[in-house]
């Protein structure tokens, strides 16, 4: 014990604060080091990423020729998501000497990049190609390692394989389910290069183009023609190309896209986002259970109502074209009316889709229709499953014959004993349409989390006002009401309705705050202009 305290004593120890001096000594030249980090045009990586910042920018532009570069933030739980495929994308790139390469900046930090790209969401993915850094292409596929790597090997090239005789291209329509092949007299020109751009894009398919006169004898086409080869249905969709007007590569995408669905889709797990990526503009939905033979046999009715209705244009005046290809005359514009018919089993994938519909299994088997714009739902009368009564249902919806089925929960019975008045589908008009009231809604879903956060606020802003004749604070969940002229699009919506004749509703944009909300009434649905 005594060596122990001499040595104690004896050990040369900081001088008083001499500890603290040097936490800040070791902070202060961390902080130099990491400016000086920023400052150089060195690129370093993470797994595979380029980590880039505004003075190596150009150097990675530079030194490869594509750079697909995400924006992010690094409190998005979205970015967070999308890290672990992005590297993997990045690794699988780099392994295979891929030409692309994969990149990433903080927006929040690096401002001037962010603005200078016009970057508003988190994340955001840009291409550069060949160092050019004025019109970056935006990534929109899919956020996945597999979906990231094909894109960019599309981008690479080539797009689509080039097919020169009969035996090659027979065997490249049966090598997937799926394949388009565009026939051109010219690969050199507009026509072809459009095509090529689709190709770069549409990364779930497989692309072949061919110029040979004697695939053109082969497969029954004298003209420029887009070829959909399929293993089911139909065998072969042409889409010709209107020498007039050429090859427009929003429209064939949106061809290809529906034409590539089967007649009838199960909605699965697998199949969702095919279903909803096709932008079809109505959803036909038989619901069943799988596990009746008596419900499974309604499929048949249902697939002889589906084929009507597939890539359908309709005209004025009655006149109706099949889905081709080229844009319509301007003196004749087209009104899509596209039917995707889906079946939904109501106890396996499906069973999660019910409460979006009011239903539950007992319900089954029934029919819907969706208008997927608005999310309004349509439903007959009396559910009849021959071919020919849902032709004329549909058909009905689609001329505006039939209204929308609303859904709407029961009012509470104490729904305007509390400070927040509590709202159904039934009730909304009565309450939000009184001309005597100044009313305030705001439209929620059980589950949102913004909806929870700003829960409290809006319960202190309803005491706040209770005693107020004219003032009504309430609240509606749009997720078990719909209302036939107002959308919900988000959550939480707030809306407010002025009191007195020809009342307009006014949209809340503003911060959700009690302070905030109390000005906006007291102004009468407006916020005051705040001083310079």
């Amino acid at each position: 014990l005594v060596w122990l305290l001499v040595l104690s004593l004896a050990w040369p120890g900081p001088a008083l604060g001499g500890e603290d001096k040097d936490e800040e000594v070791i902070e202060e030249e961390e902080k130099e080091k990491k400016e000086d980090e920023v400052l150089s045009d060195e690129i370093k990586e993470e797994d595979n990423v380029l980590v880039l910042h505004e003075h190596n920018f150009a150097r990675a532009l530079s030194e490869h020729q594509l750079l697909l570069v995400e924006f992010y933030a690094p409190w998005c739980g979205h970015c967070q998501q999308l890290a672990p495929a992005f590297a993997q994308a990045a690794t699988e790139l780099r392994n295979e000497s891929s030409p692309a390469r994969l990149a990433k900046v903080d927006a929040t930090a690096q401002t001037a990049l962010a603005s200078e790209f016009g970057i508003t969401s988190y994340p955001t993915l840009k291409l550069f190609r060949d160092g050019n850094r004025t019109h970056p292409l935006e990534y929109t596929g899919r956020r996945d390692s597999q979906g990231i790597v094909r894109w960019m090997q599309r981008q690479a090239g080539p797009s689509a394989t080039l097919l020169q005789d009969t035996d090659t291209t027979a065997a490249f329509v049966s090598s997937q389910d799926l394949v388009v092949i565009g026939f051109f007299k010219d690969l050199g020109g507009e026509a072809a290069q459009a095509f090529f751009e689709v190709a770069a894009e549409m990364v779930d398919l497989t692309f072949g183009v061919a110029e040979a006169a004697e695939l053109f004898q082969a497969y029954g086409l004298s003209a420029d023609t887009v070829c959909l080869f399929k293993k089911f249905d139909e065998r072969q969709t042409n889409f010709p190309v209107d020498p007039a007007r050429g090859l427009d590569t929003a429209e064939l995408t949106r061809l290809l896209r529906v034409h590539s669905l089967q007649l009838v889709m199960e909605f699965t797990n697998e199949t969702s986002n095919q279903i909803f990526s096709a932008k079809i503009p109505h959803h036909m939905l038989l619901f069943l259970n799988k596990s009746s033979p008596e419900q499974l046999s309604l499929q048949d009715g249902f697939r002889a109502a589906a084929g009507g209705f597939r890539g359908e244009v309709r005209w004025p005046h009655g006149r109706d074209r099949e889905g081709g290809f080229g844009t319509p005359q301007p003196q004749c514009p087209p009104f899509p009316a596209q039917v995707l018919f889906v079946v939904v089993d109501v106890t396996g994938h499906g069973a999660g889709v019910l409460p979006f519909f009011g239903m539950t299994t007992a319900d089954a088997p029934t029919l819907r229709l969706v208008k997927m714009k608005n999310n309004r739902k349509y439903q007959m009368e009396q559910d009849n499953f021959s071919d020919s009564a849902i032709r004329s249902f549909i058909q009905a919806v689609l001329d505006g014959k039939v209204k929308p089925h609303l859904l709407s929960a029961e009012p509470p019975e104490d729904w305007d004993k509390r400070p927040v008045k509590v709202l159904v589908g039934k009730t909304f008009e009565q309450v939000a349409f009184d001309e005597t009231k100044n009313v305030f809604v705001k439209f929620y879903a059980p589950w949102c989390p913004h909806c929870q956060a700003m829960e409290a606020a809006w319960e202190e802003l309803a005491e706040r006002y209770k005693d107020r004749e004219d003032i009504v604070i309430a609240e509606m969940d749009s997720t078990a009401n719909e209302l036939e002229n107002i959308t919900i699009h988000g959550y939480p919506t707030l809306h407010y309705f002025p009191a007195g004749p020809g009342r307009k509703m006014v949209e809340y944009k503003s911060t959700r705050d009690v302070e905030t909300f109390s000005k906006f009434l007291e102004n009468g649905g407006m916020l005051p202009e705040e001083p310079p």
